[in-house]
């Protein structure tokens, strides 16, 4: 008798709205529950402070604490290709609240703003970082939707940072953390079904 595994391909889901159709009361809510998620992918232990936070007449998405340096973090969403406009924004709400951290997750990362966090990661002081990260989700064979944070940029030096800081505060978990999620990436974008390719 044969053990047969049948394998079969990773779909992307390309239109996030299919899933979250209004950022501030769909999306918002639902990366507030997920934090510890997008911690891990990033190196921080971030606590959510709170969701649609007033900057003026404006409104942050998230503002969060990271647990380990008591520094602010802003979280800009985006559920679409960055834009201008939420650049803007992103730069904006940093300045209110003060921010150490900087994090814009959105669907699409373009080149150019690419350019622009990685410019404004080498020319901040080494207290601030600015990181870009994609949100993706995928399916396998009409199953439960799975997702995945890819940090497309993040401050110099970065790794080495949180090793620091995971050998200096003695948290051998947030390093574990990261380590596992860095192979884990590693893995599953070398397998072709799940890149899209």
């Amino acid at each position: 008798m044969s053990n047969k595994i049948e394998i079969k391909p990773v779909k992307n889901v390309k239109d996030l709205r299919l899933v979250w159709t209004n950022e501030a009361t769909d999306f918002t809510p639902w990366l507030a529950d997920n934090i510890d998620v997008l911690s891990a992918e990033l190196g921080l232990s971030l606590e959510v402070i709170e969701t649609e936070s007033s900057v003026g007449d404006f409104s942050l998405d998230i503002l969060a604490q990271d647990s380990n340096t008591d520094n602010y973090a802003v979280i800009e969403n985006q559920l679409e290709e960055t834009n201008h406009d939420h650049l803007g924004k992103l730069l904006t709400y940093a300045a209110g609240k003060n921010a150490r951290h900087i994090i814009w997750v959105v669907k699409k990362a373009r080149e150019e703003h690419a350019s622009a966090i990685s410019w404004l990661n080498r020319n901040t002081g080494d207290d601030i970082g600015f990181f870009l990260v994609e949100l993706h989700l995928c399916r396998i064979d009409g199953s439960t939707l799975g997702y995945q944070f890819r940090v497309i940029q993040h401050p110099n030096g970065w790794e080495k940072h949180i090793k620091r800081v995971g050998r200096d505060s003695g948290i051998a978990t947030q390093q574990t953390k990261y380590d596992f999620w860095t192979e884990f990436k590693a893995c599953a974008f070398s397998n072709p079904a799940f890149a899209g390719e």
